[in-house]
């Protein structure tokens, strides 16, 4: 058994490499080369050249993908340019367009994850003989009693599961991430070592489709019409002002809303897609403590109708908090799943994530469509 997990010798083990162009998954694919396996390294043009010569530091961009190359010419391995252009524009472009209009906050990364790389690109992989296609993720897939598990990394600051979430157990099993037991500054390390030309890029920050990190111009070039005016409205119903698109918002936001003149600090509530309206208001009516998800993916043992203890991450940056997550049907398209949070939270935005864990141990995750207050909910049937 080799280093990957495949009972066969390195040399006759084909990995295939995606390779952002960044220093993570070049580490990956040199540290195979090293290790004796065939290396071929992939990178995906996924939107137009002339945006990306514009850009760099980004997933994806024109001197990423020269870097890529750079270090597959250093280290003697193919390396392969695939257009994916018009699958990411449709898979991840468009989907990231329509989400804003919903009035929700979306992830690309994601949807690019769960659409193209770990879905055509896997695949693609598979064609080229491969028997394991290998990242520069940051997480950990560790061999369980029922099969391989998705665990955050070794790294807690650089833990990429939020993102992965979306992996299905056949993807899981073919799937390798060498980086998920180390540091990224031993990473780095490695990279001088190796006399990698990558090994101080900056990570990518901004989503490699922005050019500019504003959101709004991007929606509304794939949306015309998504900056149309609209009004601010209080949850009194008192109009306090007008907005640019509700692009420009996310539930929880405090600063910028563009009004001014109320005693006490308001909050983004809610947005009304429809009739094109900032709802805001104080920041108690923020507090939720039920979720709604959509498109669960789940890996590990079936959720029944006792509910499953775990804790729940709801936005990339935020710590796991305390839930309960039930199997929840009706209205939630693609199975559906309602979490139930031991204590509320505020500002929790439809369009984001909720990943489940136990542990570090990553159970599953969805799509948030909604979010209610089970207090208020239990007085409304009272009432009734």
């Amino acid at each position: 058994m080799n280093s990957l997990g495949i009972d066969k010798e390195p040399k006759d083990t084909r990995v295939v490499v995606a390779m952002s162009g960044g220093v993570d998954s070049s580490v990956v694919a040199c540290m195979l080369k090293e290790e004796g396996y065939d290396v071929i390294g992939v990178t995906l043009q996924l939107y137009d050249h002339g945006i990306a010569l514009e850009k760099s530091g980004a997933c994806c961009a024109g001197q990423d993908i020269y870097d890529a190359r750079t270090v597959a010419d250093r280290y003697g391995f193919p390396h392969y340019i695939l257009d994916y252009e018009s699958r990411f524009k449709q898979d991840v472009m468009e989907d990231f367009a329509d989400s804003y209009m919903r009035g929700e906050t979306p992830i690309p990364c994601v949807r690019c994850n769960q659409k193209v790389k770990f879905k055509d690109m896997l695949a693609m992989a598979k064609d080229l003989g491969a028997d394991v296609m290998a990242t520069g993720h940051y997480v950990q897939r560790i061999d369980g009693p029922n099969g391989p598990e998705l665990h955050r990394a070794f790294d807690d600051t650089k833990d990429q599961t939020y993102f992965l979430f979306t992996t299905t157990e056949d993807q899981l099993d073919f799937l390798r991430f060498p980086l998920g037991g180390l540091p990224k500054t031993e990473t780095r390390k490695i990279a001088e070592r190796m006399g990698l030309s990558v090994a101080d890029k900056p990570d990518s920050q901004d989503i490699c489709f922005v050019p500019d990190g504003s959101y709004a111009r991007v929606v509304e070039r794939l949306r015309p019409g998504a900056l149309d005016k609209g009004d601010i409205v209080h949850l009194d119903g008192t109009v306090l002002g007008q907005h640019d698109g509700i692009i420009n918002y996310t539930v929880g936001q405090r600063r910028g809303i563009g009004v001014g003149g109320t005693s006490d600090p308001i909050y983004v509530i809610r947005l009304d897609a429809e009739k094109k309206q900032v709802i805001v208001g104080p920041k108690e009516a923020l507090s939720r403590d039920v979720v709604l998800v959509n498109e669960l993916n789940w890996l590990a043992e079936p959720l029944n109708d006792r509910g499953r203890e775990v804790t729940v991450k709801l936005r990339s940056a935020s710590k796991p908090t305390p839930a309960t997550v039930y199997p929840e049907g009706q209205g939630l398209g693609m199975g559906g799943a309602r979490v139930v949070l031991h204590d509320p939270l505020y500002g929790i935005s439809p369009g984001q994530a909720a990943v489940f864990y136990d542990g570090d141990r990553v159970l599953g995750g969805g799509w948030i469509v909604s979010t209610e207050k089970q207090a208020l909910n239990e007085e409304a049937q009272g009432a009734a």
